[in-house]
This record gives structure tokens, C-alpha cells and sequence, in this order.
């Protein structure tokens, strides 16, 4: 069985993550999401979320494309989940090209590209300037 794992935060969820998780799946065979908690994204990403780590993770779990859930703690983190889970392939998104090739001598490294039209940063833009 081949294994993938990606990572993010999926708030407010949107077809851009579900294309990235499509695709990430269609590289093996089961698709292991590590999710930042709510306090790696606040103390480290500087980053509040919409919905809670446990509504992400609800969300994440009920789509089909998504084998295992796990909690994304620390940046450090990538290196021994590779090895704890046996990931054959990382992936991510290619915003983030060259950034993980550390990676390489432990699994395959593939950087995905976007959805171009959407992201979560403009959605929250958008409701700020009263839109859809």
C-alpha cells in the first residue's frame, strides 16, 4: 500500500482544498492529513481559525479522499511522521516548492499547484469587504 501524508490547516474549507486532497490521494493509495491544531496555528503561524481544530478535523474526516487525521503540533514534525506513519510520497502545495526537499531521502516530495481562483485568505478578504 502506498501511503501519502500532506499538511495544512483547512479553514473554512473550499473546492481548492478538496482539488489538493483529490489529488494528493490519487498518488497512492491512503491519505494521511496532518491538521495544525488551533495552538500551533495561533503560536506559530500566527494564524487565528474560524472553526476549531476538532470542526476541522470533523469536516476533514467526511471526505472521501481522506484516510487518517492527525494532529500537526510543530514544524519539526514532518521529518518523524514521514517515518511514524511509512509515507511513501509528501505533499503540499507548490507555494511552498523547495521548502520540504529535506524530505527527499525519506519519500517522494510533490508539490502540488493551487487552485488559482480560490484560497481561504481571500475568502476571509472578501467577507471583510462584505461579498459573497
Amino acid at each position: 500500500m502506498k501511503k501519502v501524508i500532506t499538511y495544512g490547516t483547512f479553514d473554512l474549507l473550499h473546492y481548492g482544498h478538496i482539488n489538493l486532497l483529490r489529488r494528493a490521494r490519487e498518488l497512492g493509495d491512503y491519505l494521511i492529513v496532518a491538521l495544525s491544531t488551533d495552538e500551533f496555528n495561533w503560536n506559530e503561524k500566527h494564524k487565528k481559525c474560524y472553526f476549531s481544530y476538532a470542526e476541522r478535523k470533523m469536516m476533514l474526516e467526511a471526505i472521501r479522499y481522506v484516510d487518517l487525521v492527525v494532529p500537526e503540533e510543530n514544524w519539526e514534525q514532518k521529518n518523524t511522521d514521514v517515518v511514524k506513519y511509512g509515507a511513501d510520497v509528501f505533499v503540499i502545495g507548490d507555494d511552498w516548492k523547495g521548502k520540504f526537499d529535506f524530505l527527499k531521502d525519506k519519500c517522494e516530495v510533490v508539490y502540488l499547484p493551487r487552485t488559482p481562483e480560490i484560497s481561504t485568505t481571500q475568502i476571509k478578504d472578501s467577507l471583510k469587504e462584505g461579498g459573497k
